[in-house]
């Protein structure tokens, strides 16, 4: 069994209103064929994050166009695409009624929610009842990386260097929030984030001992255990990624049952390459097994 936790579809209301996405990330047909060219079973559909809300009006609006039109992909093909909803989160009252109506009426398995919107994160209160929800209904909450005024953007705006740094320094920030507000240790949401959750895997000797220094003087409160503890909690895809750097870091914090992995279509076209990637791994079959999609199918199940 091989699951995409990391791939998109956009319905033509959100390509036409934003910028860089094109048709291609609206044609369904040519993405099944590359399923089945790779022998991927079933994959997630969820929000790549665009600025269609600008021209649309809110991001209510690019809520109802994307929910709806996805809606009718998983029931036109519910044995081999899983959706992930997002959110009204322009409008407070809306986001748990459009949660309700995603899950329960429309057929999606999961939520898709950025790691940033303006510059709020997902630490903030209005999310507390879509975790509640979500860790009781057992949703998993995919998160894909800002896109728009993600973390850095206000001083530097450049082509490569926002997408390469700032989108993953976005998705880092939001994990570290998650954790200094406690949210990591007291929900037991299942928070998946793309790309291995930016440089999180990377800084975990950093988190540890730079707490404990500061813990030492009284200087940042009071965790109830190390960062580590808690980080753990975080699965992340590998968002077609093959860089062994990145595994071996990911491993090493999470272990094989916290990676799931994805490929990142159509912004990646050749999911086969990934996929590669995990076999080559220095790991079991069985992990490897785990990582290419019963992990993912765990989540969900």
């Amino acid at each position: 069994m091989v699951i995409d936790a990391h791939s998109h579809w956009l319905p033509e209301g959100i390509i036409n209103n934003a910028h860089f996405y094109h048709k291609g990330w609206g044609e369904i047909e040519s993405q099944l064929r590359v399923m089945d060219g790779a022998g991927i079973n079933k994959a997630v559909l969820s929000y790549p994050t665009s600025d269609a809300h600008l021209k649309l009006g809110s991001i209510s609006e690019v809520v109802r166009i994307f929910n709806d039109h996805v809606s009718r992909i998983i029931r036109k093909y519910p044995d081999r695409f899983i959706g992930a909803a997002i959110l009204p989160i322009d409008h407070e009252p809306d986001m748990i009624k459009e949660l309700k109506r995603s899950t329960e009426e429309l057929g999606f398995k999961a939520i898709s929610l950025a790691t940033s919107y303006n510059g709020i994160y997902l630490d903030d209160a209005r999310f507390l009842q879509v975790y509640k929800i979500a860790q009781d209904k057992n949703i998993p909450v995919f998160v894909h990386s800002q896109i728009v005024n993600p973390i850095g953007f206000e001083r530097v705006k450049d082509p490569l260097l926002t997408p390469v740094i700032e989108y993953i320094f976005d998705t880092t920030i939001c994990i570290g929030k998650l954790l200094m507000s406690d949210i990591l240790r007291d929900y037991g949401v299942k928070f998946i984030f793309g790309y291995f959750g930016g440089v999180t895997p990377h800084l975990t000797g950093r988190f540890d001992s730079t707490y404990q220094m500061l813990r030492s003087v009284e200087f940042v409160k009071d965790l109830k255990g190390n960062p580590t503890d808690y980080l753990k909690n975080i699965y992340v895809d590998t968002s077609g990624d093959k860089t062994e750097a990145n595994f071996s870091a990911a491993l090493e914090l999470l272990g094989p049952r916290h990676i799931l992995w994805g490929s990142d279509y159509p912004a990646k076209k050749d999911p086969a390459v990934s996929m590669q990637a995990i076999r080559d791994l220095k790991i079991s079959q069985e992990d490897k097994e785990n990582i290419l999609g019963i992990n993912l199918s765990r989540l969900l199940s």
